[in-house]
């Protein structure tokens, strides 16, 4: 088979196309014929050599990436042969080997795909839909609710806009360049402005001075961070999901004095909230088979996962960064945007 292989942690050329060995599935284990896989910025950062979180440095060499799509074909033993032949979708877990033609799971992990959902769709709604819906178990929200969802255009954007307009929210989407900020848009926000122009936030109070903000979700912070809070009523919740661009620039007496609460939302409690992370996996593709949440998707060829994880780290991306094997890398540089 054909997979990405990482030999010295460093920049995205690292990532190396290389023939191997198909993996064999032991007891337990399925192994998956891969029509899609996720790229996630855990992986980028990994890559580098930097330790993500509770993730730690794998060793070397090294097969990325943790979610995958795409038909069971081998079972090992004690497995129920009922599965092969399945379209299927997992979150593989801490051990990788998502960027190839064929990878192994546990079978506990699979997950089935709607028949309406593509493989792409469904990776993107393991990880990235299975985090929007973690995130937004925290969000205290009706339809009076005026939210900001910071970094819009991304995978967890999107579906964060998707789902508080559907809740009724007024939703205010930031982006960076005027195609981001058409996406959005399109995605259902009720405002979106580029936060690249240094008047974003007078626009935003031209449209919505009488209705300030009450909700903030994102992780960018520095100086559009703080322009963010600053649009946040008193007793407003700010939900962060990562950083990006330096800390928000408020110090914890003017965070109380405001009335505002800030909550980290990634990790154990996200997962301890929705009775676990099977279940958030299971709504979030329920939703898109209803056609309630549509992930937005960028195509690269398995191949061409240096590009791909480039893409990431310059923000020149919109949506889930998919890697697609075989055939399908004629779609590189496709777009699916709701």
């Amino acid at each position: 088979m054909h997979a990405i292989r990482l030999h010295a942690f460093g920049p995205a050329e690292n990532l190396r196309y290389e023939s191997i060995a198909d993996p064999v599935p032991g007891p337990g284990q399925v192994r998956i014929v891969v029509a899609a896989s996720g790229v996630h910025v855990i992986d980028t950062t990994l890559r580098s050599g930097v330790p993500a979180g509770p993730l730690p440095l794998p060793e070397l060499p090294t097969i990325p990436g943790r979610e995958v799509a795409g038909t069971v074909d081998r079972v090992g033993p004690d497995v129920d042969e009922t599965w092969l032949g399945r379209s299927v979708v997992a979150h593989i877990g801490a051990a990788p080997g998502g960027y190839a033609e064929l990878t192994l799971t546990e079978v506990e992990r699979l997950q089935e795909i709607p028949p309406n959902l593509s493989p792409a769709e469904a990776v993107a709604m393991i990880g990235t839909g299975r985090t929007a819906l973690g995130i937004l178990q925290f969000a205290d929200m009706d339809t009076d609710t005026v939210a900001i969802v910071m970094a819009a255009a991304g995978g967890i954007g999107t579906l964060l806009v998707q789902y508080l307009r559907n809740a009724g929210a007024t939703v205010i989407g930031l982006a960076g360049g005027p195609d981001k900020v058409d996406l959005v848009s399109r995605n259902g926000a009720h405002l979106a402005v580029d936060y690249l122009r240094p008047d974003w936030p007078d626009r935003v109070r031209a449209e919505y001075g009488d209705r300030p903000a009450t909700l903030l979700l994102g992780g960018v912070g520095g100086d559009t961070g703080r322009a963010a809070l600053d649009l946040l009523a008193k007793g407003g919740q700010r939900l962060v999901y990562g950083f990006q661009g330096g800390p928000a620039e408020y110090t914890e007496a003017e965070m109380a004095d405001r009335g505002i609460t800030s909550r980290s939302v990634l990790g154990p409690q996200m997962f301890e909230r929705a009775g676990g992370q099977r279940n958030l996996e299971t709504r979030a593709l329920t939703e898109a088979a209803a056609g309630r949440l549509r992930p937005a998707i960028r195509n690269f060829p398995l191949s061409e996962a240096a590009a791909a994880h480039h893409a990431l780290e310059t923000r020149a991306t919109t949506g889930k960064v998919v890697l697609i094997p075989g055939e399908a890398r004629t779609l590189s540089g496709g777009s699916c945007v709701a």
